[in-house]
Order: structure tokens, then C-alpha cells, then sequence
């Protein structure tokens, strides 16, 4: 799931097909393709996260899922052929890289990682950045739909009963203390609060494997029920079914996570850091 600055460079080096994205995409900010322009690792493709990620805002939320069939024109576009390697990364901790990832995943291209520490990673091992835009070839990539759990508005409380559900948002946002955002502050009743963010270190790389599996277990999360989870939008939830995965933990997406639920008359809301 992930590939380290090295093996990438080894990879690119010896030729390997690799398709680079560049989902250079942070909550609040709109200048992503600027800062791409501005320098990218070499050949890396810019996809817009809010378009090209995500269908327009909405009652399903603020990103929702994309449709298969413009998901798949736009995976056609980066220029993705079937028996390809795909890294993406971004610059912001790896959430924009990991919807991409998710995504295709969903589609059921296999061969797909996220760049461990991102552009940061890149430049502090001395690899080099281009400016200017990529324009590839169109490619011929053959993608199908439904290969990653996904759980809608109407699963999510059953989740909460009967296993686990996960808010990856920060703590104060989950306890409802502040929510600079959505409708309203707060979270779904029985979530329990796990951010995403503690699972990389200091430099921005992802915990190893068992740490991870220790901080989601210490948490609560285990693999005897099912688990699904939830951010803001679903950006930073993909971040967390990446690392669930990592630890052996298979969970179901919530796509519209808080934007939507908040959103929607009658949806109970919790408040406080105890789940329920």
C-alpha cells in the first residue's frame, strides 16, 4: 500500500511504468494547481480532488463519491493503462493522495500505493520537482465498480451498534466544541473518536503496521464486528481506511460522513468525548 522515496526513485529509474498523481489538495485552501505548477515530482499528473474526486456538493455531502462512469473517463485522462503502477501523494499528510487511492481501489486497480511522507519525503531524500503542467496520453485503463465496503447514510447507526464506527476527525471537532464548517458541531451517536492524523509520525510518514493495529485496538477497534468510518466530507476517512488496512483491519467508507449527516433533518447529534 505504501512505496517509500527510494523504491519509488528505483522504480522510475528503471523504467517501470509508473503514473504519478499529484493530489495537491488541503481543507480551506484552493490553490492546489498553482502549487502544483509551481513544482511537482517529475511526469506526476495533477488531479483536482473537489473535481475530479468528487461529484458536485450536495444532500450527499460536500465530496461525494464520483459516478463509476466519470471516474473511470478521468482515470482514462491521467493516463492509466491496465497493467500500470500508480503512486499518488500529495502535500498535506496524505488524505488527497489516499481518496485517490480509495477510489481506485473501488474501481479495482490493484496496483496502486501512496507515496509514504508525500512531496515532503521526496524533497528531504533529494529527489527533484518539475514545474510546468503534464498532459499524458489518454489511457485505456479498464475499471469496474463496488470492490471496497462502502456504507450509506442508512447503515451507518447498525455499524455503531453492532461494531464500530470511527470518526477520524480531531478531538474537538468530535466533541463538538468547534465546527468551522458543517451545519451543525458534534458527532454520530455511538462513533468513537480515532483522527487520522495520529497515524503518521513526526515526519508525516505513516506509523508501521503494528502500531498502527496497537493505537486502533487501544482505541476500541477490533475485527469482530463491522467498521466503518467517517471525517468531515471523506477525504480524511479514505486516509483512515488506508491505515486500518495497513493494520488488518477491513472497514466500510461512509462517504458523506459528517457533511451529510449534519445536514439532514432529524439526524440525532452527540456531543462530548464519551461515544453515543
Amino acid at each position: 500500500m505504501l512505496i517509500s522515496t527510494a523504491e519509488l526513485k528505483s522504480s522510475l529509474d528503471s523504467g517501470e511504468p509508473v503514473r504519478l498523481l499529484d493530489v495537491r489538495w488541503e481543507l480551506g485552501r484552493s490553490d492546489g494547481h498553482r502549487r502544483y505548477l509551481d513544482g511537482h515530482l517529475p511526469g506526476a499528473v495533477y488531479v483536482d480532488l473537489d473535481t475530479e474526486l468528487s461529484a458536485p456538493a450536495g444532500p450527499e455531502g460536500r465530496h461525494p463519491l464520483p459516478s463509476p462512469s466519470v471516474f473511470g473517463a478521468m482515470a482514462k485522462g491521467w493516463g492509466i493503462n491496465d497493467g500500470d503502477s500508480v503512486v499518488a501523494y500529495d502535500a498535506s499528510g496524505g488524505a488527497a493522495a489516499a481518496r485517490a487511492w480509495w477510489l481506485l481501489r473501488h474501481a479495482g486497480f490493484e496496483n496502486v500505493r501512496l507515496l509514504d511522507g508525500g512531496l515532503q519525503a521526496w524533497q528531504a531524500d533529494g529527489g527533484t520537482l518539475e514545474r510546468g503542467q503534464v498532459t499524458p496520453v489518454p489511457g485505456t485503463v479498464s475499471l469496474s465498480w463496488g470492490h471496497l465496503p462502502v456504507v450509506d447514510m442508512a447503515g451507518v447507526p447498525a455499524i455503531a451498534a453492532d461494531g464500530v464506527l470511527i470518526d477520524a476527525r480531531a478531538p474537538e471537532r468530535f466533541r463538538g466544541e468547534n465546527e468551522p464548517i458543517d451545519p451543525q458541531a458534534g458527532h454520530i451517536p455511538g462513533a468513537i473518536n480515532v483522527p487520522a492524523a495520529g497515524n503518521l509520525d513526526a515526519s508525516g510518514h505513516y506509523l508501521s503496521a503494528p502500531e498502527l493495529r496497537q493505537r486502533f485496538e487501544a482505541a476500541g477497534v477490533d475485527s469482530s464486528g463491522p467498521v466503518g468510518t467517517y471525517c468531515g466530507s471523506g477525504i480524511y476517512a479514505s486516509a483512515q481506511v488506508a491505515a486500518l488496512a495497513m493494520a488488518g483491519i477491513d472497514a466500510a467508507l461512509y462517504p458523506g460522513s459528517w457533511s451529510q449527516w449534519s445536514s439532514t433533518p432529524g439526524q440525532p447529534v452527540a456531543t462530548g468525548a464519551a461515544d453515543g
